[in-house]
């Protein structure tokens, strides 16, 4: 019985180093390595990277996302910055041509995002109404008064404890 508790404990211990190591090897396998010509344009890259939405994730930029679109959309994008010259706003313009205005995280206000901007504000004015309506609904409620009856029966049943 011991011998076999021992051995379970060390291929407990080898799996979990197998897993920290492949954890550790796919982390670094997903740094993208391109050559600026100095910081400024790094910061510029980091930057957009990191202002577009991966079209595969829900809410992950570019900058974090892991999926094979985000590392071909991190090339384009240093494809069209350093390679081809565009200015931030050009790639924001190439980007959202291809991909809509789910790319941005921050839509422009159209005909097809008005709601993005409105519900936001509506519910927000829903909650203040609700909540100003509890607040007066609070205060407007007068105390309950009892009659003769309902005290002689409080008082009976707190003579029964």
């Amino acid at each position: 019985m011991s011998f076999e508790f021992k051995l379970f404990n060390v291929q407990a211990v080898a799996f979990c180093l197998l897993m920290v190591a492949n954890s550790v090897s796919q982390a670094e396998s997903q740094i993208d390595i391109y050559p600026f010509a100095d910081d400024v344009e790094e910061r510029r890259y980091k930057g957009l990277i990191e202002e577009f939405r991966c079209p595969k994730c829900l809410n992950t930029n570019l900058a974090g996302s892991d999926a094979p679109i985000a590392k071909d959309l991190r090339r384009t994008v240093y494809r069209l910055q350093v390679e081809q010259g565009y200015s931030d706003q050009q790639i924001r313009d190439y980007l959202r041509e291809r991909y809509g205005d789910f790319v941005l995280y921050d839509p422009p206000f159209s005909k097809q995002t008005w709601y993005i901007w409105l519900i936001p504000v509506g519910l927000g004015i829903l909650a203040l109404a609700v909540l100003a309506r509890l607040l007066v609904g609070a205060r407007r409620q007068e105390p309950v008064q009892l009659s003769d009856a309902d005290r002689d029966r409080i008082a009976t049943l707190l003579k029964e404890k």
